[in-house]
């Protein structure tokens, strides 16, 4: 009776993860195709052309620089600037009125976006210029660019459209899953990951000088940063200089759980004794 409740235990463990899994792949899938929908081809590309029932006029063809494809009985077709939907009915109704065929099912599916070409600058490990190989996202750009410099990437990137338009991208919520930070790219776009803001902290610490300011950085980590305190350091003893919004410095005492701002400097002096 045990060994019969632990095996339908998990039977359904299994089904359920094997539901997660479908599910995951038809939501991938919806995606790709949406994605498919809004792109415009250009030079470059390369598709994969089905026609139903005639696998002799099915095969991969690519854009030519002056945008056209040239296609088995119906010759030269100019793609470049339209859908993979609008070449779909562009070749349906080449083969009708040429006289091939009477009611012909065409699929055209993209196989490589090289027309499509998109930016990662900033502070990643290999900034440069990338192709679009398929339909991609924010979080592909950054993996293919190396990811984000640790000790240098700020916390925000943003993505910046062909058209102008900017979107905000929480890298933090990125890298722990959140979908709705990780944005589909296409040609033209620029992912830009800025430096991060920056702390400096002097005095009696282990290692003084200049380091990322995290989110929710506070005096403590701060210190703790620097490499702790020296025996004569004091973390009762501490002063913030930061300037005002007319740029004038002042100067005030800190506790260890105060959160500190970017560029300010940390001085650790020695304790009383």
């Amino acid at each position: 009776m045990l060994i019969s409740r632990m095996a339908r235990r998990y039977v359904s463990m299994w089904s359920a993860a094997l539901l997660m899994i479908c599910s995951m792949l038809s939501s991938l899938s919806v995606t790709t195709a949406a994605a498919d929908s809004d792109y415009r081809l250009g030079p470059g590309d390369l598709l994969r052309v089905n026609v139903f029932g005639s696998p002799e006029l099915s095969g991969e063809v690519r854009v030519s620089e002056s945008g056209n494809i040239t296609y088995p009985l119906v010759g030269q077709v100019p793609v470049s600037g339209k859908s993979p939907a609008q070449v779909e009915a562009l070749l349906v109704d080449a083969f009708v009125q040429g006289g091939y065929l009477k009611q012909p099912q065409v699929t055209v599916l993209v196989m490589e976006y090289l027309s499509q070409k998109v930016s990662v600058l900033g502070h990643v490990t290999k900034p440069g210029q990338y192709t679009l190989q398929s339909a991609s996202r924010v979080l592909d750009l950054l993996a293919e660019a190396g990811g984000p410099k640790a000790e240098e990437a700020a916390d925000v990137a943003t993505l910046m459209r062909k058209d102008g338009s900017k979107a905000s991208i929480d890298l933090a919520a990125l890298f722990g899953g959140d979908p709705a930070q990780n944005h589909v790219v296409a040609g033209g776009d620029t992912v830009y990951v800025p430096r991060a803001p920056q702390f400096y902290v002097y005095g009696e610490v282990q290692k003084p000088g200049m380091y990322k300011l995290e989110r929710g950085m506070t005096v403590s980590r701060a210190i703790s940063a620097g490499g702790g305190l020296t025996p004569r350091g004091s973390e009762r003893r501490v002063v913030i200089k930061r300037k005002d919004k007319n740029g004038k410095e002042q100067h005030y005492s800190a506790k260890g759980s105060d959160l500190l701002q970017a560029d300010d400097v940390l001085m650790v002096k020695e304790g009383l004794f």
